[in-house]
């Protein structure tokens, strides 16, 4: 018998219009036919209902576009539609604020969010299909009912944690005022998309309530949205439960789209911003012809063609041949009004813009005058059609829901996915010629320099006080008693997760295999039960140089000929090295496995680790360390890894070690890693996908039955040296907000106490409804969002409490993690809360098995970790069993806040004071890298 994917499974393709491939197909099959079976109904009250019925998991993704964003803004509102959709999360009338997350999480619900762009907003779940009514129903109050509850304070809170957005993603992130600038200079300032998504400190500030009563009833109607449900459902009866929960809201006046002129760009625009960076970045734009216009699928695959990995142009010539560049990207923006073609590359320690501009330049003129080869478009199209198909791999999220919503706003037609595939193919050399003679003309772009220097940034006005109360106003829809009270679940699910199905090969090889026959894809993971852990102590990033030079030349192929070879076959190649083991990957349609397997053998087995690819590689890893130092998370993650492990300790760094290490290894250190822990008895081939245990064998035999026999060499990092002080400091003078962790030592992967520490941690830090983020971002407005998690490896890993916090409120903000932490400790969690914790971990496990690339990753951990075959069968029952005592009890085994380290990445100057006052002891100063700082 077959073995299962999981649940009663059937194929996705049911719902795409039958198979793509077959088993037996030939090497060069013709395209695959892939069907959106849906059915679209409109509701008498205008809302459009779009439904996929699609059997393969026992999940549903609910997705709701509002056709509004930035383009409908009113002057003088800029960010106005990003913060509504934080509004719609702030409660309504029969859902009180907070309730709708803690209900879903406790369901199942994953990939539970909303987002913004330039010409819609949309909100989203995945939850378990027995749950598909209790989605509806908080959805459906959304839009009904929150005008009945809105209020000054729900508006407050939310500008709040807007604005620590902007902070983050924009202020505090590396480019992010740079890649800003790019909007401002290609649109006029009265233009909709000028100010980006996000807005400005004094238009999000300067929002009132009545903007947003009116802002809702202008757009927010069931005649200016969309639902896609998709997934296992019965669609007779989802398309009633639509009707019950929606079909009587009253409809909003038509909406008027927005008649918008783009002015032409008719000279050269250029713009140079300083920011907080060590390595200049060049932001080229052109307006673009609107998404699915003529032109739009050219410019696609031109920028694929440009900027598409190891195989595109840019990347040969600026980063590989010149080694100019650090890195490389282009990207074809298609929305309604405009769209915007985008390159961006950043400049190599020791070369300048100018450089980077000029060889840009010098590509962009020989497309327009010579064009591409027909290899390369054939290249790029198969690369796309690789990714679109991946994309619809997951229900929710940005994947198969979201997708039918954009197909339906933008063309009318949910089911085009095949049309845009076909729309894809007919693309050839002299269309994309055309289009970059077209477009992208040197005098129709902005370009926007990005130099290291002092920001500039736009006044963060400050937040006037809150007024506190309630304020009474009248809805627009007639209140309906039942809906006071959530739905109760439908009959669950059953639930059987995968067991291992695993063999070996004669060398002592492990295969792990997992069919899942939903789309014509396969993913395939070679895992090396050696990472970071087997560094020598005066090594640290070996395991991850090693890792990055497999797919830079083998025996037979050098390394542009493998970038060449993977993305003909439209394939995905990746390579890669964490805390305890190492990694090759690759992912294709299946018609292409075969081949790309092959590749995938030959960079393990055969890597010839070129001397010139090593000093290549050596360059690059210089850079990114660079770079490393400029985003405060990341240098606050290997400030916290240094000071929990010590500099003897394998763990005591981050991912690409030291600059010193990186300076002193040699092609023999590299060669000598992979000798020593690239051997069968130490791997595991881990296979998901649209492919039979048989056929998998047969390959397997194949491509790695000659790879010799070899003992693996052991290894296990000694014992860590925390830091004995309580508090670490970076100082980054003028940052926009402090990266803030609170962390230590805590569990491995393999102890008892693992069911127990993720439901404790469920609700101490782990959920978006969780103690520690409904304090800091829900209840104060501090951050825009701060989390928890255990990181088991092999020995015990790090517990962290991680996020970024407005610079003024640092002190504050850690002592509030500490009271959140304390109370945990302090007192067993109450039925309610404890369920829900439990049951998120639960109901959301058939989400970790959706992908084959997720599923992949689970079954690795199966053999890095040595847990046993039927471990994901056996463990909703271990969470199902674990009590408040026990959650307290792993609580206050693990998480001692005398032994906890708190890591503070901001302005020293304005920080040291206020967490001084929380008597932490005197501050361990530590530089960029992690590293204490000398006295």
């Amino acid at each position: 018998m077959k073995p299962r994917l999981l649940f009663a499974v059937s194929a996705l393709l049911a719902a795409l219009g039958g198979p793509a491939i077959a088993a037996d197909a030939p090497t060069a099959p013709a395209p695959a036919v892939v069907n959106i079976n849906y059915q679209k109904t409109v509701l008498p009250n205008g809302l459009e209902v779009i439904l996929v019925e699609d059997h393969r998991l026992p999940i549903v993704a609910v997705n709701i576009w509002y056709h509004v964003g930035p383009a409908n803004e009113a002057p003088g509102l800029t960010g106005f539609a990003h913060l509504f959709e934080h509004m719609m999360f702030a409660g309504t009338k029969h859902v009180p604020r907070g309730e709708a997350d803690r209900l879903l999480e406790g369901a199942g619900a994953t990939d539970s969010n909303g987002s913004t762009d330039f010409d819609r907003t949309n909100y989203y779940d995945t939850v378990p299909s027995n749950q598909l009514e209790l989605a509806l129903w908080v959805h459906a109050d959304r839009m009904g009912y929150l005008l009945d509850v809105l209020d000054q304070q729900a508006l407050s809170n939310q500008q709040d944690v807007v604005r620590n957005e902007r902070r983050q993603s924009i202020e505090n992130q590396p480019y992010g005022i740079v890649e800003e600038a790019l909007y401002h200079t290609l649109f006029p300032k009265e233009h909709p998309y000028y100010a980006s998504v996000m807005g400005s400190h004094a238009d999000i500030q300067s929002a009132k309530l009545a903007d947003v009563r009116a802002f809702f009833t202008r757009y927010y109607g069931p005649n200016n949205a969309s639902i896609v449900i998709a997934g296992d459902i019965d669609k007779a009866r989802t398309l009633a439960l639509v009707r019950k929960y929606f079909g009587g809201f009253k409809r909003s006046a038509p909406v008027v789209h927005p008649k918008v002129v783009t002015p032409p760009i008719t000279r050269e625009r250029r713009v140079v911003v300083p920011d907080r960076i060590e390595l200049p970045r060049v932001f080229m734009g052109w307006l673009t012809p609107p998404a699915y216009q003529n032109g739009d699928a050219e410019l696609e695959v031109l920028a694929q063609i440009l900027a598409g990995g190891k195989s595109s142009r840019l990347y040969k010539s600026l980063v590989y041949e010149r080694q100019i560049a650090q890195d490389a990207n282009a990207a074809q923006n298609s929305y309604a009004l405009t769209s915007t073609f985008v390159i961006d590359v950043t400049a190599r320690p020791g070369h300048t813009l100018k450089e980077i501009e000029d060889a840009v330049d010098t590509e962009l003129a020989a497309l327009r005058d010579f064009g591409p080869s027909g290899r390369e478009v054939e290249r790029a199209r198969n690369t796309i059609e690789t990714r679109k198909l991946a994309g619809i791999e997951k229900l929710g999220d940005n994947g198969l829901a979201n997708l039918v919503n954009r197909y339906n706003q933008y063309l009318g037609d949910p089911g085009y996915l095949q049309k845009d595939l076909e729309r894809l193919r007919r693309v050839g050399a002299q269309d994309v010629q055309r289009a970059a003679r077209a477009w992208l003309q040197q005098g129709t772009r902005a370009v926007i320099e990005g130099v290291p220097g002092r920001q500039q940034l736009p006044p963060d006005v400050a937040a006037p006080p809150t007024k506190a109360g309630k304020t009474t106003t009248a809805g627009i829809n007639r209140d309906e008693a039942w809906r006071y009270k959530a739905p109760k679940a439908g009959p669950a699910p059953r639930l059987t997760l995968p067991r291992a199905d695993a063999f070996q090969l004669a060398n002592g090889l492990t295969v792990i295999h997992q069919y899942n026959p939903a789309l014509p894809l396969v993913a395939a993971r070679l895992v090396v039960a050696s990472g970071a852990d087997a560094n020598p102590d005066d090594a640290p990033g070996l395991a991850s140089f090693s890792a990055a030079m497999l797919d830079e030349g083998t025996a037979t192929r050098s390394a542009p000929q493998i970038a060449d070879e993977v993305a003909q076959l439209g394939a995905f190649l990746h390579t890669d090295s964490n805390a305890d083991a190492s990694f090759v990957s690759v992912f294709s349609l299946r018609s292409k496995f075969a081949q790309a397997l092959d590749l995938l053998a030959d960079v393990a087995l055969n890597p010839a680790f070129p001397t010139a690819e090593v000093e290549r590689q050596r360059a690059s890893r210089l850079a990114e360390l660079v770079q490393q130092r400029d985003e405060p998370e990341a240098v606050a993650a290997v400030a916290a890894a240094g000071a929990l492990y010590g500099a003897d300790h394998p763990y005591g760094y981050g991912r690409l070690g030291t600059e010193a290490a990186i300076r002193t290894a040699t092609r023999e250190d590299l060669l000598g890693f992979w000798r020593s822990h690239y051997v069968p008895a130490n791997a595991a081939l881990v296979v998901a996908g649209d492919i039979t245990r048989d056929e998998l064998k047969a390959l397997a035999e194949a491509k790695l039955a000659a790879w010799p026999r070899a003992a693996a060499q052991s290894s296990a990092p000694g014992m860590p040296k925390t830091t004995r002080a309580r508090l670490v400091m970076v100082d980054k003078p003028g940052a926009a907000q402090t990266a803030l962790r609170v962390t230590a030592i805590a569990a491995e992967r393999s102890t008892p106490d693992y069911p127990a520490l993720e439901v404790m941690n469920a609700a101490l830090g782990g959920l978006f409804s969780s103690r520690i983020n409904n304090n800091l971002r829900e209840q104060k407005g501090y951050s825009y969002g701060m989390f928890s998690q255990f990181r088991y490896d092999r020995t015990p890993g790090p517990f962290s409490i991680a996020g970024s916090v407005r610079t003024d409120v640092t002190g504050p903000s850690v002592s509030e993690i500490f009271k959140e932490v304390a109370r945990m400790r302090a007192e067993p969690m109450a039925g309610t809360e404890l369920a829900g914790a439990r049951n998120s971990q639960i109901l959301s496990l058939p989400v970790q098995f959706e992908t084959n690339e997720s599923i992949g990753a689970s079954l690795a951990d199966l053999f890095v970790f040595g847990l046993p075959a039927d471990y994901y069968q056996q463990l909703p029952a271990r969470y199902a069993a674990v009590t408040a005592q026990q959650a307290q009890e792993a609580a206050r085994k693990y998480l001692v806040p005398e032994k906890m380290v708190v890591v503070a990445v901001g302005d020293r100057a304005k920080i040291a004071p206020q967490l001084d006052a929380l008597k932490l002891g005197a501050p361990e100063l530590r530089d960029s890298d992690g590293q204490p700082l000398t006295p």
